[in-house]
C-alpha cells in the first residue's frame, strides 16, 4: 500500500503533459510550479471556428487558478447548416470542459449565438461547483462574410450591384475599427 501511495504522485506528474489539445506551455519561472498552458479547441459543430485558451496550471498544487483567456477565430467555412444545428437559446451550450482541480472546479467554454448581430460568442469561465469566484473571458466570431450570414430583408446584394461596385469603386482600405469588428476579444 505504501508503494502505491508513493507511486501515485509520480504517475500524476508523468500524465501532466499528456493533453492532446495542448499547443503551448510557458514556464513562469524556476521557483514556481505554475505554467501557462495553451490549448486548442475546434468547435465540434461549427468546425470553421478554432479557439485557443490560455490558463495557468499548477503541476504540484491541488487547485488551479481560475484565470483564463480565450481567443476564437474563423479558420474554415461556416455554413447555415452548422448554425442550424447549434443551441440558439440565450444560455447557449457547453462545447468544452476540463477539470481544473480535485475540488470540483471546472473550466467550461460555452457557445452562444447573438442572433441580432449574427455573431458567435465563446465564453470561457472557471467555477467551483459548490462555491467560489467566477472569472470569465469572451471572444466573438462574426458570421459576416460567411455562408451562414443572413442578410436582413431587402438588403441582399444582387449580382448586378456587385459587378457595378467592383468596377466603379476602388477597394476601401481596412481600418483598425474594421479589423476590430471582424474579430474581437475581451477578457475580465
Amino acid at each position: 500500500m505504501k508503494k502505491i501511495a508513493l507511486l501515485a504522485p509520480l504517475l500524476a506528474l508523468t500524465l501532466v503533459g499528456c493533453d492532446k489539445n495542448e499547443v503551448g506551455d510557458v514556464s513562469l519561472g524556476l521557483f514556481t510550479t505554475k505554467d501557462i498552458k495553451i490549448d486548442i479547441l475546434v468547435d465540434p459543430i461549427v468546425t470553421g471556428v478554432t479557439c485557443h485558451v490560455a490558463s495557468i496550471e499548477a503541476n504540484l498544487d491541488l487547485a488551479d487558478p481560475s484565470d483564463s483567456a480565450i481567443s476564437c477565430r474563423q479558420t474554415g467555412e461556416i455554413t447555415a447548416d452548422m448554425i442550424a444545428k447549434i443551441d440558439t437559446s440565450k444560455s447557449g451550450e457547453i462545447v468544452f470542459q476540463k477539470s481544473k482541480s480535485v475540488f470540483f472546479k471546472t473550466m467550461k467554454i460555452r457557445r452562444i449565438l447573438d442572433k441580432n448581430s449574427q455573431t458567435l460568442m465563446y465564453v470561457s469561465y472557471s467555477t467551483k461547483e459548490t462555491s467560489g469566484s467566477y472569472k470569465h473571458s469572451l471572444s466573438t466570431v462574426p458570421l459576416w462574410g460567411t455562408a451562414a450570414y443572413q442578410y436582413p430583408a431587402g438588403t441582399a446584394p444582387t449580382a448586378s450591384s456587385s459587378a457595378k461596385s467592383n468596377t466603379t469603386e476602388p477597394a476601401k482600405p481596412m481600418t483598425v475599427g474594421d479589423a476590430t469588428a471582424k474579430n474581437s476579444d475581451v477578457s475580465y
